[in-house]
């Protein structure tokens, strides 16, 4: 069993229990519209997917100092389809844990090798950007679920009400694309053995 929290955008707390805690993507004060960061986050480790201001604000999260148990695959990806040209790189994450896989895309802008493909199948959660111009969009963020297969889907780096980008598309040009969704009254998610289907979550 598993605890996802969404703090905004790509931030995410992923609770492995007994095999730590890992926060990607936090960002920086002011660099998200309409969303901050709560002060005294903390885990075991951090991912920063790439260097730009609203993914890779390490220092604002607290280490632990406890390893983690979990086990950690890194592939590397572009932000933009132009192999970096644009954007520069980004780093796919995996993180596995007594039979648990969850993946965190990051800002990933073109189409997975079959490579990546193979690697990342049959995900157990798939946190994936949905909301184009910077990254993917609603076409291929639904095109790459298709491919994963995952067991849980939740939809990161869009556009909702205050939050986000302006030039970022709206989260439901990315739900519109299934015939049902769950929506949750919070940020945190239960990812249990039976857990199953698109989840938005809410702050």
């Amino acid at each position: 069993m598993a605890i996802l929290t969404w703090y905004g955008h790509s931030c995410f707390s992923l609770d492995l229990g007994p095999g730590g805690q890992v926060i990607f993507d936090p960002y920086s004060p002011g660099s998200v519209p309409g969303v901050e960061l709560p002060e005294g986050l903390e885990a075991d480790m951090v991912l920063c997917s790439h260097q730009h201001g609203d993914h890779n604000a390490a220092g604002r999260i607290r280490l632990t100092g406890r390893k983690p148990a979990f086990r950690l695959t890194l592939l590397d990806s572009f932000h933009d389809p132009d192999h970096g040209a644009k954007r520069g790189d980004n780093k796919i994450a995996m993180v596995e844990y007594s039979g648990f896989r969850g993946v965190h895309l990051g800002d990933l802008g073109c189409a997975l090798t079959p490579e990546q493909a193979e690697v990342l199948r049959n995900p157990d959660l798939l946190l994936v950007p949905v909301g184009g111009f910077f990254t993917i969009g609603p076409e291929e963020a639904a095109e790459i679920c298709s491919q994963l297969q995952p067991r849980v889907i939740v939809p990161m780096h869009y556009r909702r009400g205050a939050m986000g980008y302006e030039v970022l598309s709206t989260l439901d040009a990315f739900t519109g694309k299934f015939a049902e969704y769950k929506e949750l009254p919070g940020n945190e998610l239960d990812l249990r053995p039976e857990t199953s289907g698109l989840f938005v979550l809410n702050l």
